[in-house]
């Protein structure tokens, strides 16, 4: 989310009773400016009102309530970046109390008596003011956000606990009676458009892209926990460049295979050296424990890496558990589109370069694995973490734009989506047969 969205002069109203009920993923706590990242205000000025913060001591969401100095940040840890969380703030004639995925963490929250849902209140996400420019300063995605006028509803009316898994998950379409002021925006789209019914619709400075991943289908991205120092992501973690002209860095997928099923991402190398980077490929989850990110290629790690690991290379070479391998593919330049297909169930991994399968591979073919440019026994130990998508990059030319399914490659879109048999993902070539994006719903399937 590279913009903010706002909206001033709202209908006057006479209740200090309402309800702030949001998802968010948030890619990386650590904002690119000095300032603490905003992700919703309610003010009469830009100086006194009420705030939800990203906070980086420790890694969390805070409440803010500017007019009297009150914040708090809860003592449980927001550190899984590729987690949405649900943050829900109650508020019944002035006081509040505060969920997190459903649980109380705070009660007895005094707001002040002013009414900031009132006439003159301005709403903002992303940002608590207008004219500033650093509202960009935070990596995330937000998704069905909601404001009630003069009724404090439960956190249990937006979410739910699953009966299977345990964790807390969205409703999305909660039976809720939204009063003058309310709205409802971010559902399904990008757009301030206000689906309340009250056409309270909000302006958008900047951009929004839009997004697959949404609470009910985490898509996987680059996971800024196991990513080099000497490489940078942005773009929701879906872009990653290299930022060192002396080490190599290495990133992991957030999801891994789990050693079933099927799984198809794409990568458009949008920026390529003469030195044989990006590597694309993968590498067995066991060994995303030992973490090489300081120093050393993708792929390096010899015997402890197993049998697993391969990257191939612009040069058309391909480095196997450290060590280039005598087969060379075709090249691959800056703008191509690469496509992988990940074969878990058989072990084969098959890559294609804008559309044209390497090794006349065929990643339908199931246990015979033709044309696949690396197999393996599923039933193997090496492999029984499974596999999680790997990228090498060297210097600021080396960039990588991911495609898991969001449609995007940075902020530019597929050009024209090919067949997706699964329903899973939007891709720019089509997805092989029994393949499904790397997501919790392609998980699932």
């Amino acid at each position: 989310m590279a913009g903010y969205f706002s909206k001033t002069d709202f209908t006057p109203s006479t209740s200090n009773t309402y309800t702030v009920s949001f998802w968010v993923k948030i890619n990386n706590f650590a904002p690119t400016s000095s300032d603490v990242p905003y992700l919703w205000s309610i003010s009469d000025s830009d100086t006194s009102g009420l705030f939800f913060q990203a906070d980086t001591t420790p890694y969390n969401i805070t409440f803010f309530r500017s007019n009297g100095g009150t914040r708090f940040s809860p003592t449980n840890y927001m550190r899984d970046v590729n987690a949405w969380y649900h943050v829900h703030l109650k508020v019944s004639s002035g006081t509040g109390t505060l969920y997190y995925n459903g649980e109380s963490v705070k009660t007895s929250i005094t707001v002040d008596a002013q009414n900031y849902n009132g006439g003159g209140a301005e709403h903002y996400i992303h940002t608590y003011g207008s004219g500033l420019t650093d509202y960009d300063n935070l990596e995330c995605v937000m998704s069905h956000f909601h404001f009630v006028d003069g009724t404090a509803y439960d956190p249990t009316v937006f979410g739910s606990t699953d009966s299977t898994t345990g964790e807390w998950k969205i409703n999305t379409s909660p039976s809720v009676t939204y009063g003058t002021n309310g709205y409802f925006i971010l559902k399904d789209g990008n757009t301030g458009t206000d689906h309340s019914g009250n056409g309270n619709n909000f302006t958008l400075t900047g951009t929004c892209t839009k997004t697959e991943d949404c609470p009910s289908n985490v898509f996987a991205t680059l996971n800024v926990l196991a990513t080099s120092s000497y490489a940078s992501l942005t773009q929701g973690n879906n872009t990653v460049k290299g930022n060192n002209n002396a080490n190599d860095g290495e990133t992991y997928s957030t999801l891994g295979t789990s050693n079933s099923g099927k799984y198809y991402w794409e990568i458009k190398a949008t920026g390529v050296n003469s030195l044989g980077n990006p590597k694309l490929g993968f590498v067995q989850s066991n060994r995303t424990s030992v973490m090489r990110l300081q120093n050393g290629g993708s792929g390096l790690g010899g015997a402890e890496n197993g049998s697993l690991d391969i990257m191939v290379r612009p040069d058309a070479k391909v480095l196997e558990n450290g060590s280039t391998s005598s087969v060379l593919y075709n090249t691959f330049s800056a703008g191509n589109i690469l496509s992988f297909a990940l074969d878990s169930d058989n072990g084969a991994f098959y890559y294609a370069i804008n559309g044209t399968w390497q090794n006349s591979g065929n990643p339908a073919s199931g246990a015979s694995k033709t044309g696949a440019i690396k197999t393996w026994t599923p039933t193997d130990a090496k492999a029984s973490g499974g596999q999680h998508v790997c990228i090498g990059s060297y210097e600021t030319a080396s960039q990588s734009d991911c495609n898991f399914g969001n449609g995007y490659f940075g902020t530019t879109a597929v050009s024209s989506a090919g067949t997706n048999a699964s329903g899973n993902g939007i891709f720019e070539y089509d997805v092989p047969t029994g393949y499904t994006a790397l997501s919790t719903k392609g998980l699932n399937l």
